[in-house]
């Protein structure tokens, strides 16, 4: 008789998957409550006269650093390639903390004038700088620890911990605004999520030395550092993958920027909706999107990346459109709209890390994604929560549908990579 064969079952290395996670769940915690904040605070820290162009110069802040993004990425994410992927993720959340510290620290411009705003926009900088490095460099980090038939599941880790980080930014909202005044989240409430922020970046900095260097960097390093020109080298040797990331990357920071962050001063300011209404839909919609990471990045493990994104993008396109008109007072409509649009970009975000890391080759992963993802996000994610003031009304949403359209023809020309070996 043959001897059985035991088939021993894969263990997540929850340990590490939830060090790396932590440490990005800070980072984007901190990126998100200065959107979410923000309706609050513009008139603290610029002239209170005039209460909307207090805000749209806030949102004009928040867009600017995001063009610091694509420099991050492109510093941060060859500094990744050279040194490690845990090396520069250090980096990446003591710039974070740094900067939320600084910002729930920051003089009014009653008390120094236009020197208020100018901090806010170096401490908005230096955030800018940290994140256009941590997505790169943890989705490299995620993708590279994966076995390539669960590459989806680690990747799923990704925006658990990002989804878990707004969530918490969201009740954090819902509870100062049941507990304070609109005066005293004006006047001190909106710096005490920024505090919590610098506090818990501590907490990650100590996570994030633990983790261990990635088998694919130590293997790659050599060729990495034989690379001269590793951002012509991306558009020359890959100009589809760039093409393909820009493109669905596009529609990802879109939807993320729209129901994370824009809808909240939108909802509140332009549709008449109730701030507490607004955060409690939102939480309860990011509930529903950090449960459903895990389970769709193992459905594209199963079925491919291919099929989910396409299902994401046209759903989008038809659906965003309708769904903007449920935007108002009352709970009801607002929970449709959350809950349907997130519950949607699960079928991306689950995945983006394994989509993304499998467009490069290991010495340029980094700075590929660092550079080109960034520099997308940098033009429609940063953009977003101040075009959404500007056009007011509709106008917006059919901007989304047609980036929804685009999206989806580009994702058609994707090669199918489930289960690949990363190169």
């Amino acid at each position: 008789m043959g001897e059985a064969v035991v088939v021993q079952r894969h263990r997540l290395p929850v340990r590490t998957l939830v060090a790396a996670s932590l440490g990005n769940a800070i980072e984007w915690y901190d990126w998100t409550i200065f959107a979410t904040f923000s309706i609050y605070f513009a008139t603290q820290i610029f002239p209170a006269g005039n209460e909307a162009l207090a805000l749209v110069n806030t949102l004009a802040t928040y867009a600017l650093a995001f063009f610091f993004r694509p420099l991050g990425g492109y510093l941060l994410g060859r500094f990744a390639d050279l040194r490690g992927r845990r090396t520069a993720m250090v980096v990446t959340i003591a710039l974070m903390a740094g900067g939320s510290t600084a910002i729930a620290l920051l003089p009014t411009f009653s008390q120094v004038g236009w020197f208020a705003p100018v901090l806010l926009l170096l401490a908005r900088i230096a955030q800018g700088l940290s994140l256009g490095g941590e997505v790169s460099n943890a989705s490299a980090y995620l993708a590279e620890i994966a076995p390539p038939e669960r590459r989806g599941r680690y990747s799923a880790f990704f925006y658990v911990s990002t989804g878990t980080a707004v969530l918490i930014a969201s009740l954090l909202g819902f509870a100062l605004a049941r507990t304070l005044s609109a005066e005293d989240l004006s006047s001190f409430g909106w710096r005490i999520p920024f505090l919590v922020g610098g506090v818990l970046g501590l907490a990650g900095l100590w996570l994030r030395r633990s983790l261990a260097e990635t088998e694919q960097f130590e293997q790659n390093r050599e060729k990495a550092e034989k690379l001269r020109t590793p951002l012509l080298t991306t558009l020359r040797e890959h100009p589809g993958a760039v093409g393909r990331l820009v493109g669905f990357t596009m529609l990802s920071t879109l939807c993320y920027y729209t129901f994370f962050s824009a809808l909240t001063p939108f909802a509140v300011k332009q549709r008449g909706a109730d701030a507490v209404d607004v955060f409690l839909a939102l939480s309860i919609a990011t509930a529903l999107f950090v449960a459903l990471q895990y389970p769709m990045g193992a459905l594209s493990d199963r079925f491919g990346r291919r099929p989910q994104l396409l299902v994401w993008s046209a759903a989008t396109a038809v659906l965003i459109v309708p769904l903007s008109t449920l935007i108002g007072p009352g709970l009801g409509g607002l929970l449709v709209v959350f809950c349907v649009g997130l519950g949607l970009y699960t079928m991306m975000t689950s995945i983006a890390p394994a989509v993304m890391s499998e467009l490069f080759p290991t010495e340029l992963r980094g700075l590929g994604i660092g550079a080109w993802y960034n520099l997308t996000v940098a033009v429609f994610g940063g953009t977003a929560p101040l075009v959404i003031t500007v056009l007011a009304g509709s106008t917006f949403f059919f901007y989304v549908a047609a980036g929804a359209a685009v999206a989806f023809l580009v994702i058609l020309t994707l090669p199918e990579t489930r289960g690949a070996e990363l190169r």
